[in-house]
């Protein structure tokens, strides 16, 4: 791992003048680093081994704050910031100006997010994900890396570059890392520190919610895994009885043909907690939950089968957060 403080460069030239060796692994930020930031570095590191180079991007994007959105209380911590790459194992952190990005001011040209970027986030935020990806595509052109890595707690966004990447042919590979909770499960993000104690409490129900729902998510699995396992036939249950499990086998029958469908279940039992947390002191106030397919993030049904992301965003007092976690459908294991 790098002892030694990261270089600090400024411009594309400066990133473009060091010598390579090994692979360019690339982590985007806009700063404000963190916890689930240098899990991201160190896995960088990692991938890159020893011989590689390990660059961190520092960028407030413009393109990606609305109208009322944060970007002038963003917070800017760029020594912090260093401090931080460095013990994780960054080789550089480039930090350019909006002139050295978007040099003669914002691009007539940019990147469109297209259909998937209207939904969930991107209704929310309208020009969000064409912003993100016009500074990511800049981003990555102007670094050239290997592979670059990008948190799955920002998933619609890891969906969108991984599409991005795949429809225009950029020669990348894209590395989504598992979200990093804090210990009260509170996904990390550089809004948290916004929140106070009381707007934290209320705060928690986001990954409440998420949890509520991968544990309804296992249930509900494993109940319709063991009704396929005793079909509720005369003869089936006539076999079991021999045995002493027809009641077993009948039971969990009528169970899962009377239940609702998994997915179904899994909302139901995440919109609970949420529910709650909207008569909370502070209250939570609910932007969206959805449960949607990962390749285009359009609600699923409950004859799904696959993979599929539990998704949520809120507001807590001034503070928008987000959160998700990963589930599989037709199958009793899940994933968070």
């Amino acid at each position: 791992m790098t002892t030694a403080p990261p270089a600090l460069l400024r411009t594309a030239g400066e990133l473009h003048a060091r010598v390579r060796h090994g692979r360019r692994a690339v982590v985007m930020t806009m700063g404000a680093l963190h916890d689930g930031h240098a899990t991201l570095i160190r896995t960088a590191r990692d991938l890159a081994g020893p011989d590689g180079e390990v660059v961190v991007t520092v960028f407030v994007n413009p393109l990606q704050f609305g109208a009322g959105e944060d970007l002038d209380r963003y917070p800017r911590t760029l020594d912090a910031d260093l401090e931080i790459a460095g013990r994780a194992g960054a080789d550089a952190v480039f930090a350019p100006s909006a002139d050295e990005v978007y040099p003669g001011g914002e691009p007539q040209v940019r990147i469109t997010a297209g259909p998937m970027g209207e939904r969930l986030e991107g209704a929310s935020r309208p020009g969000h994900f064409d912003g993100m990806l016009t500074v990511v595509a800049k981003l990555l052109h102007l670094t050239r890396p290997d592979l670059a890595l990008y948190g799955q707690k920002d998933a619609q966004q890891l969906a969108l570059i991984r599409r991005m990447v795949r429809d225009l042919n950029f020669g990348v590979e894209i590395i989504g890392v598992p979200t990093v909770r804090e210990e009260d499960g509170l996904a990390l993000s550089s809004r948290n520190r916004y929140l106070s104690t009381a707007e934290r409490r209320t705060a928690l129900a986001l990954s409440q919610a998420l949890f509520a729902g991968l544990d309804r998510h296992a249930a509900q699995e494993a109940l319709c895994a063991r009704a396929r396992e005793v079909p509720a036939t005369r003869a089936r249950a006539e076999a079991l009885g021999a045995l002493g499990e027809s009641r077993a086998a009948a039971d969990a029958h009528a169970v899962a043909t009377s239940a609702p469908g998994v997915a179904t279940a899994v909302r139901a039992a995440a919109r609970l907690v949420l529910d709650d947390a909207a008569r909370a002191t502070p209250p939570l106030e609910l932007d969206y939950l959805a449960l949607v397919d990962p390749s285009d993030f359009t609600e699923i049904g409950d004859d799904h089968t696959g993979e599929a992301v539990l998704a949520v965003a809120a507001r807590v007092g001034a503070t928008r957060l987000i959160d998700n976690v990963h589930l599989t459908f037709g199958t009793r294991g899940a994933a968070s």
